[in-house]
């Protein structure tokens, strides 16, 4: 398949694996950030930990837009499903993620009308067939899936249509990574750029991350050979005593972005004073909310929520997952207590979570299988 065998061919692993090697000086040891969870799956799908040297560490970002959400948020948007007037609408991600009294999936089967659908503009058709209905969009994801839900809101406000809000959490790439360098959990050499965020912000505004962190960040793509061919680049700078902002994904990612989505964006939100991140706490001016134009197609204006802040269950350990702090199956109740048909925390639950990784391609433990590697 064209665009897509071509980034899976194994000699060409091998061959970009053995120059990483080379690459790397003896006695050092490095590790890098996938900020991205679609980079998680990927690394973990194809075993690419094998193809790395042992003193190549790749750990876990807070790039996984389910993830992030904190159980307050959660029971926020069960509180505006369970109104009898509403027909709450959902990603499929979004529908077992827990908040303090159940997910979405436990408030359907107590009676109320919530739907999975796969974009907002079939959450403003189905406010088109039940104009009796009010019809609410579970807004979530970083810059990538803004710009729709964005449109969206153009879209109903053009045709007329009132019956359609939003309940928005959407957030922004940037200052969780600041939120990550200030930490003085982690120590880190350098970033795999998050690839689809990219396509929409481009790679400028991560310019900072070099320029006073002193770290490389290489905006990488989604199939085997992007992601080692973004290590490899990493390595190179470091070993060449450069710190940079490269694109390794210039086939999808303009270096100045996607400049219709970023305006269209702007227009219809604004950033959020603060907003709790699941494991990172607050982060100033790190998500979006809908401009006071825009204020009739917002949910939390329209309907009270309850806005309490809600502790994750003391066995999860989702935050240090998405800070990187710990791997997944480090986490006291990975696998055991916490499996995908039974998630404690938001890590096992997305398709981009971290622990799903795991668990989905038989990573269990810190060792690392490299018998197919040297075949």
């Amino acid at each position: 398949m064209r665009f897509v065998d071509e980034y899976r061919d194994a000699d060409k692993a091998r061959a970009l694996a053995a120059q990483i090697a080379a690459l790397c000086q003896p006695g050092r040891r490095y590790k890098f950030m996938e900020v991205c969870g679609g980079h998680t799956h990927t690394i973990y799908k194809h075993g690419l930990e094998d193809y790395l040297p042992e003193t190549v560490t790749l750990v876990h970002g807070p790039g996984c837009p389910v993830c992030v959400i904190p159980m307050g948020r959660v029971d926020d948007a069960i509180a505006i499903a369970t109104r009898p007037e509403v027909t709450m609408t959902s990603f499929g991600d979004m529908m077992r993620v827990p908040g303090s009294h159940g997910s979405f999936f436990d408030a359907k089967a107590a009676g109320a009308d919530i739907r999975m659908v796969y974009s907002p503009l079939d959450a403003l058709e189905t406010a088109r067939r039940n104009p009796d209905r009010q019809v609410v969009f579970m807004a979530i994801g970083f810059e990538t899936t803004a710009p729709s839900t964005a449109m969206t809101l153009l879209r109903a406000e053009a045709e007329g249509i009132e019956n359609f809000s939003v309940f928005c959490n959407h957030v922004t790439i940037i200052p969780a990574i600041k939120a990550i360098l200030d930490s003085p959990d982690l120590r880190l050499d350098g970033f795999l750029g998050p690839g689809h965020v990219s396509t929409v912000i481009g790679c400028r505004p991560y310019r900072w991350i070099a320029a006073q962190h002193h770290k490389p960040l290489v905006v990488a793509g989604f199939e085997p050979l992007d992601i080692l061919q973004a290590v490899y680049q990493l390595l190179a700078q470091l070993a060449e005593g450069r710190c940079e902002v490269e694109n390794q994904y210039k086939r999808v990612v303009p270096w100045d972005g996607n400049a219709t989505a970023l305006k269209v964006v702007n227009q219809v939100m604004e950033l959020r004073p603060h907003f709790e991140w699941r494991g990172l706490g607050f982060i100033s001016h790190s998500a979006l909310k809908l401009r006071e134009r825009y204020a009739s197609f917002d949910a939390e204006v329209r309907f009270p929520v309850p806005g309490v802040r809600v502790a994750d269950p003391k066995a999860c350990q989702c935050g240090e997952v998405l800070k990187g702090v710990l791997k997944p199956w480090e986490c006291k109740v990975f696998g055991t207590a916490c499996t995908p048909e039974n998630p404690i925390g938001t890590c096992m639950v997305s398709s981009e979570g971290a622990c799903a990784a795991y668990y989905n391609f038989g990573r269990f433990t810190r060792v690392r299988v490299r018998e197919a590697v040297r075949a």
